[in-house]
């Protein structure tokens, strides 16, 4: 749970992050844009004001060029350092500049009569660090008609430009801040609801675990043994499997313990007068024996969670040579799951107690499987299983069902990702 929360933590802490990248220069750019149009709105009606008040508006009576002059001059002096006002025909009637629009006036692009209908604008960054906001607006009489035009610029005071980067900064800081803190409050709900999820999934897998151990357990009793067996292969085949060049991944391991622990369950469907026959079973006897693999395919088939275990149940009894059976399938076309279970069934076997014999020595039960080597065994398990098998020998030696079933918890713990 904590390597989860790490990462989680991670990931939000990232994801945060992106977005408040992301989204602070974009509310920086739209605070800047809010801002120029904020003080081109208050340009526009401040000279609409004085162009009204110096009546240069109404730009066809007879003193329309001296009105036109003295709204230039005094809007100039004001909120523009460049005013020039035209008439309905495009033509220039004014036009004032202060020592700053005079500095600009060269590097503005000139234009053909003014035309427009609707008030614009238009923000240029001048050689230098000189900033402008071009403005132009058509002038209209009382019936709405267009009588003139009016275009200032205005040159951007530093103290402005400060305010308007620090304006969209703030907005911008802000932005970040919700971002990061948007993250922060959704950790504890994302691990809250993630601790939920685990309980119920742990609950649930802890009743198919509890399933597999029921079905272990019923197989043992109609076997005449104990479930300690079932405990000891599956752990074998995971220690096994741990250790292979090509490790299975997280479901194949969970069908490979699953499977070796349920490998004979198709022998709860056997007879009790063959299955615990004390003598050897003779052809036909042996035939109804062997539909046990069979028998096990139906009942591990279609079970959800346990179809991983198909492999090794349906598989568990075929040789590297061919000569197993049900399907006399031969080298990798056995599945791989299968080829480690025969070799850590037939180890476990050899070196356990059964009711009907004793503990076989470990160079014995090695005797024996180095003769099964490539016939009856993958030969490339057995490099692998080789150099493990007397740590393995020595830890299952004289176990009890007991331990054997906390070993196998280990493994199930780690695969089943119940950490």
């Amino acid at each position: 749970m904590k390597a989860f929360k790490k990462r989680t933590a991670i990931r939000i802490a990232t994801v945060s992050i992106a977005l408040a990248s992301l989204a602070s220069p974009v509310a920086w750019y739209v605070e800047k844009e809010n801002t120029e149009e904020g003080i081109v709105a208050l340009a526009i009606e401040e000279s609409g004001r004085l162009l009204h008040h110096y009546d240069a508006v109404n730009l066809s009576g007879p003193n329309t060029v001296e009105h036109a002059k003295s709204a230039a001059q005094t809007i100039s002096g004001g909120l523009f350092d460049i005013a020039e006002i035209y008439n309905a025909a495009g033509q220039k009637l004014a036009e004032s500049l202060t020592s700053e629009g005079e500095a600009v006036d060269f590097y503005l692009t000139a234009h053909g009569r003014p035309g427009y209908t609707q008030a614009s604008y238009e923000s240029l960054k001048l050689p230098g660090t000189r900033w402008v906001l071009r403005v132009f607006v058509p002038l209209r009489g009382s019936d709405n008609t267009i009588t003139g035009y009016f275009e200032g610029v205005r040159v951007v005071p530093a103290w402005q430009h400060r305010q308007i980067l620090s304006s969209s900064l703030t907005v911008a800081l802000m932005v970040c801040l919700a971002a990061l803190l948007c993250g922060a409050a959704l950790y504890p709900v994302v691990v809250h609801l993630s601790t939920d999820n685990e309980r119920k999934a742990r609950e649930v897998l802890d009743s198919h675990i509890s399933m597999m151990e029921a079905l272990g357990r019923a197989i043992a009793k109609r076997d005449s043994d104990t479930g300690a067996h079932n405990y000891r292969v599956a752990w074998i085949a995971a220690f096994i499997a741990e250790r292979m060049k090509s490790v299975p991944s997280g479901r194949e391991m969970q069908g490979l313990i699953a499977g070796s622990f349920l490998h004979d369950v198709g022998k709860i469907g056997i007879p009790d007068a063959i299955l615990l026959k004390p003598g050897k079973l003779d052809e036909a006897e042996l035939v109804i024996m062997r539909t046990h693999v069979s028998q096990g395919e139906q009942i591990v088939k279609g079970m959800g969670w346990l179809d991983g275990a198909h492999e090794v149940v349906a598989a568990h009894h075929e040789k590297w040579d061919g000569s197993g059976y049900p399907r006399q399938l031969q080298g990798e076309e056995i599945p791989l799951s299968a080829r480690i279970f025969a070799v850590a069934d037939v180890f476990d076997a050899l070196c356990s107690k059964r009711p009907y014999k004793e503990p076989m020595g470990f160079d014995d039960a090695m005797d024996i499987l180095e003769k099964g080597r490539a016939s009856h065994f993958d030969p490339g398990v057995m490099d692998v299983f080789r150099p493990l098998a007397a740590d393995i020998f020595q830890k299952l030696a004289n176990i009890s069902e007991a331990d054997a079933h906390d070993l196998l918890k280990e493994r199930i713990r780690q695969h089943f990702e119940m950490q």
